[in-house]
């Protein structure tokens, strides 16, 4: 069943009513984060009901020591953690000597939650009945500055309802934190200096083992019911706990703000002597510019991302108000500012999968941040795994793989894997597919031809290299084979020859040759330098292609079918509808043996390569093979719903399509998991935004020229999207009656249903 505890609106999210039920849901859904720095959205004032405490800094990570039953070799050492960082926000009130805390206070009432996803400002108001001489109202306002990586603001009003209130305010930093998810409760911080002065509370903190240093900041200020800004607070630091406290008095009628500068400095950008400096700065600009000038600069700073990136939707507000939470979201989560982050699947919202890097960057992600960001913010995130090609070497040679081949990781923070479950760590080799599918993609979208000759080629060289040593010659077959894999459909583990894992292999291998022999051809002198450095031998392209022309791929005796793996007609195949609803998930009902031997897939497999490889295959083909893996696949995967929802609209199977776009981009709106609590899906909002832009929208790049090939939902009455394409502000208006595209450029055509049309 659908929550239906959001409102739904245009622009925001609005939760209203005070149910503890839903608090931890409601703490990741109402995230904030700046592509630097996020948090949940915990209480600011103390809270002794469920929660799930989060605030985390981009780039920062504990090596949790693997944990596991039994040791395979090969495996890694640890699983990168992201961590919770000291909570900064915490504000505690007590009232006429009762503390605040909605958990229990007698009554709670006009609670509501306000997410504006066009300022990035969160709000939430409520009125409490503390206790039997004193009830308050309180507004608080908070937001991440999207213009200062290390600034979070918090504005927090209160005010005496019924009868005076004398407050004693305790605004503080939190250094004793743990990970919900900690394998060994390890602790994770090694808390060194904490310093509060000159009304700044500042601590001082390194991780263990990989010795990141990070300043946790804030400063805190009264604003009094006469209007007067009080800065004097009394301060105290006591076991990794700094605060500041003051006591104010209200009478009926009375209100009071307690305004909150604070975040966090890392110091991968700022060395660890210049914290201190840093953050005075950060509070004095902070305060000299006041509440106003910043929520204004807040808007402006959003209004630019919008301004490129929104996607309208006429008639069905569910389905706009989805969309934008996506886009939101995945701004919220990375900017493109620092090329040194990444894209975690839970971004800043919860810690779940270790926050770290996967493949669903380069296979869904890449296409929201090329067309929406420069091409530069794209070309960040090849560089990103470009940077980290000797990791990958290293973990290939860790499985027995030699002479620079390269094996990405399926999990990271740093290049080294750090996932450890043996069937995906290391049987999920098709990652290494997309990394260089990503290449591929960058340049045929951007035409930015200078990364491959100065970075992409030494990536596709060694992943080229893994292949080509991967496969095994079958005399039984007369072909080459792939062992001992697990292809995206990660309900079936350790198979042969799956087809996906068969094709994006076949892919690289002859891709790699070619975009070698370029190099080899019109940049001489690169080139040259590139022999020696990889030991290039002379016949390896060669190699490559004639694995590639012998690769085997698993097909169905009777039907024109590629099988998703050896065997696969063997199982009961019995359509996903056929499953007892009170069954569904069934990752949450079946034995993992019984999903094994089931014929259902987690995610798109099959339909994963016809997504990507569009352009090989015929539309009969894919209807086909669409027809075949739809009905088996149970869409238990968040990053499976959007690529059949493209797949079904280039189909024209729109009904299947607006089914499968309203799962995808309402996946944590709705709760469709039950996991919400956990944290967002933030690498499958980005496939929200391609169900829309490619699919619906129809986007494609052919033979260098930008195609369209819209497609009108029935529930919409129009919808608009926006994209950069090669520096090219591009506007595409669809409607019942026309389609409509706007550009400043004279020089570019854009392609609509196969026809040049005019800006």
């Amino acid at each position: 069943m659908k929550s239906s505890y959001l409102k739904i609106h245009p622009w925001k999210i609005i939760e209203e009513d005070f149910d503890p039920s839903q608090v931890k849901s409601s703490e990741s859904i109402f995230s904030l984060g700046n592509g630097a720095m996020g948090q949940r959205a915990n209480f600011e004032e103390a809270y002794s009901g469920e929660s799930f405490q989060g605030s985390y800094v981009g780039g920062v990570y504990y090596p949790d020591k693997t944990k596991v039953g039994w040791w395979k070799n090969g495996y890694p050492e640890y699983f990168a953690k992201v961590l919770n960082a000291p909570n900064w926000i915490g504000i505690n009130f007590v009232v006429n000597g009762s503390i605040l805390d909605l958990n229990q206070c007698s009554s709670v009432s006009n609670f509501r939650r306000e997410l504006d996803m066009e300022t990035g400002i969160y709000t939430r108001s409520f009125q409490a009945q503390v206790n039997p001489d004193c009830k308050i109202e309180v507004i608080a306002k908070r937001f991440l500055s999207m213009d200062e990586a290390a600034l979070g603001v918090i504005q927090y009003q209160v005010k005496a309802l019924q009868g005076s209130c004398d407050l004693a305010i305790e605004s503080y930093i939190e250094g004793k934190i743990t990970n919900q998810d900690s394998n060994w409760d390890d602790p994770f911080w090694n808390h060194l200096s904490a310093t509060s002065s000159d009304g700044l509370m500042l601590l001082e903190s390194q991780t263990y083992k990989t010795e990141f240093d990070v300043a946790t900041y804030a400063q805190t200020h009264l604003i009094n019911p006469q209007g007067k800004l009080i800065s004097d607070f009394d301060q105290s630091t006591e076991d990794g706990r700094l605060s500041q406290s003051k006591n104010q008095f209200l009478n009926e009628g009375e209100q009071c703000t307690v305004l909150k500068f604070g975040g966090y400095i890392n110091g991968l950008n700022h060395a660890p002597q210049t914290f201190k400096t840093k953050a005075k700065k950060l509070v004095k600009e902070a305060l000299e510019k006041g509440i106003d000038q910043l929520m204004e600069a807040q808007r402006l700073a959003w209004a630019a991302i919008w301004e490129i990136s929104d996607i309208e939707i006429h008639g069905d507000d569910a389905a706009q108000q989805a969309i934008r939470f996506s886009i939101f979201q995945l701004n919220q989560t990375y900017n493109g500012k620092d090329p040194k982050l990444n894209i975690g699947p839970k971004g800043f919202t919860g810690e779940k999968y270790g926050g770290s890097t996967y493949w669903d960057t380069e296979a869904y992600c890449l296409p929201f941040y090329m067309a929406t960001k420069s091409h530069q913010v794209g070309r960040n995130l090849l560089t990103y795994r470009y940077n980290q090609l000797d990791k990958a070497i290293e973990n290939a040679q860790k499985l027995g793989f030699n002479q620079g081949a390269a094996l990405y990781p399926m999990v990271t923070m740093n290049g080294e894997e750090c996932h450890n479950e043996w069937e995906i760590t290391f049987e999920e080799i098709h990652r290494n597919g997309a990394i260089a599918f990503a290449i591929y993609n960058y340049e045929h979208y951007t035409a930015d031809q200078t990364y491959i000759p100065e970075m992409g080629i030494e990536v596709l060289i060694a992943i080229a290299r893994f292949w080509a040593q991967r496969v095994n010659y079958s005399d039984f077959r007369n072909a080459y084979v792939m062992l001992g894999v697990t292809g995206p459909n990660e309900y079936e583990n350790n198979v042969n020859n799956n087809w996906y894992t068969n094709y994006i292999a076949q892919w690289c291998l002859n891709y790699a040759a070619d975009q070698q022999a370029k190099i080899a051809d019109e940049h001489p002198q690169r080139w040259s330098e590139l022999v020696e450095k990889l030991a290039w031998k002379a016949d390896e392209a060669v190699l490559w292609k004639s694995i590639a022309s012998q690769m085997y791929f698993p097909k169905h005796p009777t039907q024109d079918i590629f099988l998703q793996q050896d065997g696969f007609l063997d199982k009961d195949l019995q359509p996903a509808n056929t499953i007892p609803p009170d069954e569904r998930p069934i990752n949450q009902h079946w034995s993992w043996d019984r999903i094994l031997r089931s014929p259902y897939i987690k995610q798109a497999d099959v339909l994963q390569g016809f997504y990507l490889f569009e352009s090989h295959f015929d539309k009969q083909t894919l209807e086909q093979h669409f027809d075949f893996y739809e009905p088996l696949t149970v869409h238990e995967s968040s990053l499976s719903p959007c690529i059949h929802s493209i797949l079904a609209a280039r189909l024209d199977k729109m009904q299947k399509a607006y089914e499968l776009y309203l799962q995808t981009s309402r996946l944590d709106l709705d709760d469709y998991n039950k996991e919400v609590e956990e944290g967002l899906h933030i690498t499958s909002m980005a496939g929200t935004w391609m169900s829309i832009v490619e699919g619906f929208g129809g986007l494609a790049v052919v033979d260098d020229q930008l195609h369209i090939n819209p497609k009108l939902p029935e529930a919409w009455n129009a919808f608009s999207f926006k994209l950069n394409f090669r520096g090219t502000a591009i506007k595409v208006e669809v409607s019942k009656e026309n389609v409509r595209v706007t550009h400043g450029n004279p020089d570019l055509i854009v392609y609509c249903n196969g026809n040049a049309i005019a800006s």
